[in-house]
């Protein structure tokens, strides 16, 4: 046992286990029967009025084992369902519950009969569970419960605390009301709300402290946990109405997650930051020094999105500031858009819907070709462009390309030596550079008098690539006989009004960047960059990071894990591994990766640590970050 001189008192129902177990003993009994659902939802209505006070507990409980029906069988099978049902921090934190056994109760207005043989396996013995007890008839159904027992009163966990009398400071841990009476009536001294699993405001609004998870009591107790700081406590911040699901996953993960529709300018978002772990943004978002300067908890920006010209990577990186994107998740969505637009272009669609709009009748093959056997230059033969080239293909277009990297050709697509080159032959150009500030008006005029006459142009890619005035230039001359654009040099924050020089052409198809954004891209887009965040948050983990040296970690298993990033510089390894055997730690796994600016590694250690040690490696000359993960 280890002393602490406190008594830890805790609730079962909804706080041990994500359930109420005689709405899962409910759904066991009435399983078949017609009217199952009312029945249910009326057991859980009268749960609900008791755990709230506003009725009696010993009128909850005679009404729900009325509606249960219930038998000694059934027992065992509700045992087995609640072992599956184990709050999720509860059971991340066993090592609490074996450490400081003696000093661990259950008060429950819940049965012994299921109660025992699930804390037993927490290591928590008959004698210090305090609950209710069955009735049974001689055949073994379930007809009532111990009148005499003083939890199956009204208020009858303030007479249990007090016949049990326990020394020192007694915490409650409980998600109901009738847990914070024991706080009211002056024998606890602290009532923490647990709310992992529900959120009852009348027992929140009384509590000393909020419990969302396990991990939060124990940090605020600075007892022994799985991790070393609550996943509450680490606040992310969403902007640019990224998609719902992305605050779904990060949320169900415990952290507290703040969605903001719209970007922020440079000043509002250097005062709301202060605070921030983690950043999501799309591509308006700046992520500049000042910003990054203001962000002091910092650990990781999320671009939901491709392109990272936004963020100062180089900046962030000397910060220790983590980038992850989303590089490949709406692929497709680009792809199928261009192959719209080729198409749309080539027949002249847009022109020939906008006549019908405006109530012209216009029947005419004048300017409308098939895409087969037509020549289509994709400039940027990456992940985006080689898509592209094969579903072209397919149509029977023949494909030339031209990357300033050398790319295998797939399928039977003609690499071009120079741009110049693809323009040449090219009945239709299509962009699908990357960010890289050098590529600004990478097509101008010169390279739009390069291209042949009544060629079309798209570009899904950036807005900085194309100079918009030659393309106006060339669409007016004649030049360019069609093009499709979707992103432009200047784009506002929010949707409201829109002018460009390209307004107005007939056979210009005009898009708000909206390449990428589909609803299945965006969804695998909420669910790639948060998986990566969580792994970086939760293991360390930084493979696919675009800033940052990649590592990829092995699962913790029971042990402690120290990340320290620091400047790369000659010694400082021997420095930090210096320090570790100063504190006689053994390491059981070290894993370093390093760039020309930045090192990082992770150190798992085998056994418990001096808290000096922390303060020692943060001390470490040229060390950016450091944090620990239990």
């Amino acid at each position: 046992m280890v002393a602490t001189g406190r008594k830890y008192v805790f609730d079962f129902d909804s706080t041990l286990t994500r359930v109420e177990a005689l709405d899962v003993l409910a759904e066991m009994t009435l399983e078949g029967k017609s009217n199952k659902e009312e029945i249910i939802n009326e057991i859980q209505n009268i749960t609900n009025l008791g755990i709230d006070g506003d009725i009696s507990f010993t009128e909850s409980l005679e009404r729900r084992i009325k509606l249960l029906n219930a038998h000694k069988d059934h027992l065992d099978g509700l045992v087995n369902e609640l072992r599956h049902k184990i709050s999720k921090s509860i059971a991340s934190n066993k090592e609490f519950f074996e450490k400081y056994s003696d000093d661990i109760y259950v008060i429950s207005c819940g049965f012994k009969e299921f109660i025992d043989p699930i804390v037993e396996e927490y290591n928590i013995p008959s004698e210090r569970v305090y609950a209710n007890t069955f009735k049974f008839d001689k055949d073994g159904n379930i007809i009532g419960f111990d009148e005499h027992n003083v939890l199956s009163h009204h208020n009858g966990k303030i007479e249990c605390l007090k016949q049990m009398n326990l020394d020192g400071e007694v915490q409650v841990i409980g998600d109901g009301y009738s847990d914070y009476v024991m706080r009211e009536a002056g024998i606890a001294d602290k009532f923490f709300a647990y709310t992992e699993n529900v959120h009852r405001d009348k027992a929140a609004n009384k509590a000393d402290h909020i419990a969302p998870n396990l991990d939060e009591f124990l940090f605020v107790n600075d007892l022994p946990r799985n991790i070393s700081y609550p996943k509450n406590r680490i606040k992310i911040l969403l902007l640019e109405n990224v998609h719902p699901a992305a605050f779904e996953n990060l949320s169900k993960d415990g952290f507290s997650v703040e969605l903001v529709k719209h970007s922020l300018p440079e000043e509002e978002l250097i005062e709301k930051i202060k605070n921030v772990h983690v950043l999501g943004i799309r591509s308006k978002t700046q992520v500049n020094q000042k910003v990054l300067d203001a962000a002091e908890k910092l650990l990781v920006v999320g671009a939901f999105c491709i392109g990272t010209t936004q963020i100062d990577l180089d900046y962030a990186k000397k910060k220790g500031v983590v980038v992850f994107n989303a590089p490949y998740s709406n692929t497709r969505s680009v792809v199928e858009l261009a192959i719209g637009e080729i198409i749309m272009l080539m027949r002249s669609v847009f022109a020939r819907s906008s006549e019908i709009h405006n109530g012209q009748w216009q029947k005419t093959a004048a300017g409308s070709r098939e895409v087969r056997g037509k020549n289509l230059g994709i400039v940027g033969y990456g992940n985006i462009g080689k898509q592209l080239s094969v579903l072209a293909e397919a149509m029977g277009m023949k494909v030339y390309y031209y990357d300033v990297n050398d790319q295998l050709a797939i399928g039977n697509a003609v690499k071009c030596n120079t741009l110049e080159d693809l323009l040449s032959v090219s009945d239709v150009v299509t962009l699908h550079v990357d960010d890289n500030k050098a590529n600004k008006n990478f097509i101008g005029a010169r390279e739009i008098n390069q291209m042949k006459k009544g060629a079309m142009l798209i570009n899904l890619s950036r807005g900085f690539v194309v100079d918009i005035d030659a393309l106006a230039e060339g669409l007016e001359s004649g030049k360019i006989a069609g093009a499709a654009v979707d992103v432009y040099p200047e784009e506002p924050r929010s949707n409201g009004e829109f002018k460009t020089k390209l307004q107005g052409f007939p056979n210009v198809i005009l898009t708000p960047h909206v390449g990428g954004s589909t609803e299945e891209a965006q969804r695998d887009i909420a669910d790639f960059v948060p998986n990566k965040i969580m792994d970086y948050i939760n293991s360390g983990n930084t493979v696919d990071a675009v800033n940052f040296p990649n590592i990829r970690l092995p699962k913790q298993n029971k042990v402690h894990r120290f990340l320290h990033i620091h400047k790369n510089v000659p010694g400082i390894m021997a420095k930090i591994n210096e320090v570790l055997a100063k504190y006689e730690l053994n390491i059981s796994s070290q894993y370093l990766s390093t760039d020309s600016e930045v090192g990082y590694v992770i150190t798992d250690l085998d056994k418990e640590y001096n808290k000096d040690v922390i303060k020692a490696l943060k001390k470490v000359e040229n060390t950016i970050k450091f944090r620990v993960l239990y």
